[in-house]
């Protein structure tokens, strides 16, 4: 992961995602179980290529805005990228491109973390169990992020599967694959260590971290109050002193990130192959389509993912958030006369500050390679799930105190507290979070969808199974309700 983690090009792991099915199949005639984990470094290269799909989130963040009343698609017209601007207006289907994309990459890291776990117990090493539980945290990683997206799906552990296979298995339910998460992340938590010496690694507090927040999706709120107390009780995390520091080039994985997407900006990019990209590609996607001059320390982008004026306009006076949540590029250019930019689609002004591209030594096509990382989940995400928890299950001191952190490091004092509430909260995580990828599922799990553009209830909850992959399985899966053209369709 980026400088230490790097992707290594095994060949069992190239991800054969052109073919016709969501399953990664290893190809007859390579890399198999008779010259394969025999060692503790094939286990460990097997890792790193379970990590590298993580690369493949880019999209999930990017969408997880534009579906949701922060953001709208942009670009450079209202035909640029159809896929999402389909999102953005509700009006997708089940041959939505993006959508499949989610639903193939999150599989492909699914099956090559049960390519490990199949052979787990081929080859005893030091660091096996350490392995396996972080192959078990990833596994979870991709398959809440599959719920999330498109709720019921076939749910497979102990193996790859093959095509056959694929054409019989059903859909597992929601339940039935979150009580899974729930016992994988509780099982691995106990084996990971609070810290990794390499970044990026899977850790204890992330384990814990996710399990919460899998509970709080199922409004099981005891349960994720206990879990995410733990996370704040360790002592392992801290706020960042000052909110414009967290998304610095120079200030990845701080005090902050309890699970972070490395990207490295530095390997060569390609637009007819985006899961082998390196960078992080939804950054020179969300940048100002920057026309003239020299725009350091920034670079330019694709103008996409653009902030809804109803989230810029949400911020009280003083909250520090909002200038380092916002790009006003008219501000910018104001004392740049150097600069000039072209207005693309759905322009109002203002960019994703958090993830703008930044001016760097970046390979082949700069908007493909940034190097800018992914914060999963932050230390006030973990905060604020926690005091959401503890006012639904009565605990109001405990939240409040939880509240009174991220609020006070907004504003730089303790004299613009509010009182810890639900719906106080709820608005905390939507100012906290703003452009990194958790309103649009904010709002589902939470009933507050009204405000989308668009949306319509009893069908918008949930994305579409990708219509192809239901046929190439047998059609043997319901579409979700709304999507389907038959009578087969359940939520």
């Amino acid at each position: 992961m980026k400088n230490n983690i790097k992707i290594i090009a095994i060949i069992i792991f190239l991800t054969t995602l052109s073919c016709d099915d969501y399953l990664e199949v290893l190809p007859e005639g390579q890399e198999n179980t008779e010259n394969f984990f025999n060692t503790a470094e094939d286990y460990e290269n097997a890792l790193v290529g379970v990590y590298d799909l993580l690369s493949t989130t880019y999209l999930n963040q990017i969408l997880g805005e534009i579906a949701s009343d922060n953001s709208l698609c942009g670009g450079e017209n209202p035909t640029d990228v159809l896929d999402w601007q389909q999102i953005d207006d509700m009006t997708h289907n089940p041959d939505n491109g993006a959508l499949r994309n989610i639903f193939q990459w999150m599989y492909a890291g699914i099956s090559r973390a049960n390519y490990i776990i199949e052979f787990k117990d081929k080859t005893d090493f030091d660091r096996k169990d350490q392995v396996i539980a972080e192959t078990k945290f990833l596994r979870a990683y991709y398959y809440f992020e599959l719920v999330k997206f498109f709720g019921s799906v076939p749910m497979y552990l102990d193996k790859r599967i093959s095509i056959e296979e694929s054409q019989s298995i059903g859909k597992s339910s929601v339940t039935e694959i979150y009580t899974q998460l729930e016992k994988d992340l509780q099982s691995v938590a106990v084996i990971l260590p609070w810290q990794q010496t390499q970044p990026g690694r899977a850790t204890r507090g992330a384990a814990l971290a996710l399990l919460g927040k899998i509970f709080l999706y199922q409004q099981k709120y005891t349960q994720a109050a206990q879990v995410l107390d733990q996370v704040v009780s360790s002592g392992q995390y801290s706020l960042v002193p000052s909110f414009s520091m967290i998304f610095s080039n120079q200030n990845e994985n701080n005090s902050e990130s309890v699970f972070e997407v490395q990207y490295f900006g530095q390997e060569g990019a390609s637009f007819d192959c985006f899961q082998c990209v390196e960078g992080n590609i939804a950054v020179g996607f969300m940048g100002p389509r920057f026309r003239t001059g020299n725009y350091a320390p920034y670079a330019e982008g694709f103008s996409f993912n653009i902030p809804s004026l109803d989230i810029v306009n949400a911020y009280q006076t003083g909250d520090t958030r909002r200038n380092a949540t916002f790009f006003n590029i008219n501000d910018f250019v104001a004392t740049r006369p150097d600069v000039t930019f072209t207005q693309g689609h759905d322009h109002n002004g203002y960019f994703n500050f958090k993830y703008i591209p930044f001016a760097e030594g970046n390979a082949l096509d700069t908007r493909l390679t940034h190097s800018n990382n992914y914060r999963a989940i932050r230390y006030a995400d973990v905060l604020l799930m926690a005091a959401e928890a503890h006012v639904q299950s009565g605990n109001s001191g405990v939240a409040q105190g939880y509240l009174d952190q991220v609020r006070d490091r907004a504003f730089g004092t303790t004299t613009d507290r509010i009182t810890a509430t639900l719906d106080n909260i709820l608005l905390e995580r939507r100012l906290e979070l703003a452009g990194e990828g958790h309103r649009f599922f904010d709002q589902v799990r939470t009933g507050q969808t009204s405000s989308i553009p668009g949306f319509t209830a009893g069908k918008n909850e949930l994305f579409p199974i990708p219509r192809i992959e239901i046929e190439l399985a047998g059609n043997n899966w319901c579409q979700n309700k709304g999507y389907a053209t038959s009578t087969c369709s359940e939520q």
